[in-house]
């Protein structure tokens, strides 16, 4: 299992390390691709130093792209026609699309989510526009998974080792990591 995680400046680091860390338990093969060159900010400061170049990677490469949230890093996400790209390619594809906080909207924006179920940070869940709104912490809907905040990371990492790899898998990372789920 090939999973892109997409890093621009103001990414949430809690959503993004807490994805990264969790995938990479599960064995999946986790590549970070950052939309410029050098290191990442984080919404909080904390810089991290990606994988690779957005411009490197194709869909066909991988089986899931997960979206963390942060501000501004939704926002930065949503205006970059790359990623915008990947998620309707890999949509189209019939991969898995993930997404968490405000990067919902980028799904939105990318015009996937038309009549899907999803959820989003409740401070701008008016930028679903088209989806039906679901107010939980993750909700999946076919190939599409979406959850709400930081504070969700980790339920939302283990639903995705969930779908991707199977309960068990959750059950033994739990057993590491004894998240409360």
């Amino acid at each position: 299992m090939r999973v892109l995680v997409p890093l621009v400046d103001g990414f949430e680091e809690i959503e993004f390390s807490t994805i990264v860390d969790i995938l990479r338990r599960a064995e999946m093969e986790v590549i970070t691709a950052g939309l410029k060159e050098g290191a990442i900010d984080g919404a909080h400061g904390v810089k991290v130093i990606p994988d690779t170049l957005i411009d490197k990677v194709s869909a066909g490469d991988f089986d899931v792209i997960v979206l963390p949230g942060g501000y501004p890093g939704f926002v930065n996400l949503g205006k970059d026609e790359r990623v915008l790209g990947l998620v309707r390619e890999m949509h189209g594809k019939n991969k898995y699309v993930a997404a968490i906080c405000g990067a919902p909207s980028v799904l939105s924006k990318a015009g996937i989510l038309e009549g899907r179920k999803s959820t989003i940070h409740p401070a701008v869940k008016d930028m679903l526009s088209g989806a039906q709104h679901v107010d939980e912490r993750v909700v999946v809907d076919g190939r599409i998974i979406t959850s709400q905040a930081p504070g969700t990371a980790m339920e939302f990492s283990m639903k995705l080792v969930e779908v991707l790899v199977g309960k068990p898998r959750v059950e033994q990372i739990n057993g590491e990591v004894l998240a409360n789920l």
